[in-house]
């Protein structure tokens, strides 16, 4: 399990970090794009709308990428009706197999699943 912290002006490594996760595990050349905009939508989410830092972390199951961003705000899901943007967690959950959100106490933790060799 690797993981990488980060703020807002290290969104372009959390790109990098996340095409460099998606290589490594053999994803198809096809599938990377969509897959840097879903962690890309999550992670810009985490610190605009939860906290000033966050926390990528990514493994493998069977066969899948799974990416946890976890920051220490409490922000809503979706956009609010009449809002121009806040559409990154609806992107994110088009892209992805699978999109958990968790929201509480303890912050918030977006997890999501992706496959990972076709």
């Amino acid at each position: 399990m690797r993981g990488l912290r980060f703020r807002l002006p290290d969104l372009p490594r959390v790109r990098q970090y996340a095409e460099e996760e998606a290589r490594a595990v053999g994803m198809p050349e096809e599938a990377i794009g969509d897959f840097v905009i879903a962690v890309n939508e999550v992670a810009t989410n985490a610190v605009t709308h939860g906290h000033d830092h966050a926390f990528l972390r990514t493994w493998t199951s069977n066969g899948d990428l799974v990416v946890e961003v976890h920051d220490n705000g409490s922000w809503k899901p979706g956009p609010m009706p009449g809002s121009v943007g806040g559409m990154g967690l609806w992107v994110a959950r088009l892209l992805s197999s699978d999109l958990t959100l968790r929201v509480g106490g303890e912050g918030s933790t977006v997890i999501m699943r992706f496959p990972g060799k076709s």
